[in-house]
């Protein structure tokens, strides 16, 4: 029988540190969506793990990213979820000026006779890729972004489903572990004693869940007519991907400190059209009954009673490959 990870693991600054550098700086980590860098100068941002990243269009229109991190003295280049820059982006502390592929072009105060060497000091470049319009980074990728998407992709594409364009972001704070809320959303097991309208909603239906390289993938079988139906999808480290026919949303469980996370949502519709009242206020339902729930399974993995449970093979098989994959990170 499999046993879960112990309990200490969750919020625990020591265990935040480690998976910050053994999760996060080797994964693909998603920043938006390109339509948000449609013209030079426009940038998305994002702070993961507490790695601060951006990516910004150039003036010869490719796509680059960088942490957001000033060479000078760590100022921020740019504060927020997205904006525009203009023609280069300049720290927010003592004003370096840096093109828009990274290069330094100012540094007031700093000249060839203290032997200043403009070119030593541009921006920390990451890797970037799109799929499907999502922009996404990473430090020292494990594998190209087409190999890691690739089960989801094979699924859309047999589905004939699309991913729409942006319409909306929202962002809610959890007080949990990172790990507490990804390993609930990869299981269908919680459905019934936590969300009674999803779970009338997909009656009748088989709820299935697998994993595929890099991805698990979660979807209702013979659910095609029901709000809720569409693919389900989920990227390691922490990227729900789920899309519907008639628009989809993008889910980043972001970790932001230990025992801390915050869900941030982009909404996408067609013609970048927002959802329905309806649509929102089921998916505000569904995420606030699920903060709920992780929040008291956070207290009680804190309190100091609980040291480890088991897992089912049948309804936890994702979480168990979740939970062995952060298992060898604290190996």
């Amino acid at each position: 029988m499999r046993r879960t990870l112990p309990a200490t693991l969750y919020g625990d600054p020591q265990a935040w540190g480690r998976e910050r550098e053994g999760v996060f700086q080797s994964a693909w980590l998603f920043l938006g969506h390109e339509a948000e860098l449609a013209a030079p100068g426009d940038w998305i941002a994002a702070d993961v793990a507490g790695w601060p990243l951006l990516a910004v269009r150039g003036s010869d229109g490719v796509l680059r990213a960088f942490h957001n991190v000033c060479r000078h003295r760590a100022g921020p280049l740019v504060t927020g979820a997205s904006g525009s820059c203009g023609k280069e982006l300049v720290c927010a502390y003592h004003g370096w000026r840096y093109a828009l592929d990274g290069r330094l072009r100012s540094a007031t105060g700093f000249g060839a006779e203290e032997g200043f060497d403009p070119r030593e000091f541009g921006l920390l470049p990451l890797t970037v890729e799109t799929w499907r319009g999502l922009v996404f980074a990473a430090m020292e990728p494990a594998s190209p972004l087409a190999e890691a998407v690739a089960p989801i992709e094979t699924l859309l594409v047999s589905r004939g489903l699309d991913l729409p364009s942006p319409a909306l972001r929202r962002s809610h704070d959890l007080a949990c572990d990172w790990k507490t809320y990804v390993e609930n959303y990869l299981e269908g097991y919680h459905i019934d004693a936590v969300h009674p309208e999803l779970a009338q909603e997909l009656a009748g239906t088989e709820y299935q869940v697998r994993v595929e390289g890099e991805c698990v993938i979660q979807h209702a079988v013979g659910a095609s007519g029901a709000t809720q139906a569409g693919v389900w999808g989920w990227l390691w480290p922490n990227l729900g991907i789920n899309v519907y026919s008639d628009g989809g949303m993008i889910e980043r469980m972001t970790p932001v400190g230990p025992g801390r996370t915050r869900l941030d949502y982009l909404y996408l519709g067609p013609e970048g059209r927002p959802p329905s009242d309806e649509t929102l206020a089921a998916s505000d339902r569904l995420t606030a009954q699920d903060a709920a729930i992780c929040a008291a399974v956070q207290t009680n993995l804190s309190a100091g009673a609980y040291e480890a449970g088991v897992l089912s093979s049948r309804h936890e098989s994702a979480l168990g490959w979740f939970q062995d994959r952060i298992r060898g990170v604290h190996a």
